[in-house]
C-alpha cells in the first residue's frame, strides 16, 4: 500500500515539474497533482495497455517513438478527466509525457523493484 501511494506521490512530482517547465501544461495545485497521480496510474493499468496493442502497427512502424503520442493521450485524458489539469497541444503532452515518465523512472530506481524485496 505504501507503493503505490508512493507511486501515485512520484507520478504527481512528475506532472508538478512538467506544470512548471513546459508551456502548455497547467495545474492547480498539489490537491489536483495528487488525484491526476492517481487517475494517471488508473488510466496507465486499464487504458494505454489496450491503446498499445491497437497502435502496435503504428508504433512498429516508427521504432516505438509513436509510444510517446500515447503517453502523452494518456496524460490527455487524464486532464480531459480533471478540470485543475490542462494540456493544450500535442507536444505539450509529448513533453510532458517525457518529463513525467523521466520523474516516474527515477522514483522507480529509488523505490527498487519490490520482487527483489520478497525474496
Amino acid at each position: 500500500m505504501i507503493r503505490f501511494i508512493l507511486r501515485i506521490l512520484i507520478a504527481a512530482a512528475g506532472l508538478w515539474l512538467s506544470a512548471r517547465i513546459i508551456p502548455g501544461v497547467t495545474a492547480d495545485g498539489w490537491t489536483t497533482l495528487i488525484i491526476a497521480g492517481f487517475l494517471l496510474g488508473i488510466v496507465n493499468a486499464i487504458v494505454r495497455p489496450i491503446v498499445t496493442v491497437l497502435t502496435f502497427p503504428l508504433t512498429l512502424l516508427t521504432l516505438g517513438l509513436f509510444l510517446l503520442v500515447v503517453n502523452a493521450a494518456m496524460i490527455g485524458l487524464v486532464a480531459w478527466f480533471l478540470d485543475g489539469l490542462a494540456v493544450h497541444g500535442l507536444w505539450a503532452g509529448v513533453q510532458a509525457a517525457i518529463v513525467t515518465g523521466v520523474v516516474s523512472w527515477i522514483g522507480q530506481v529509488l523505490l527498487g523493484d519490490a520482487k527483489k524485496e520478497g525474496e
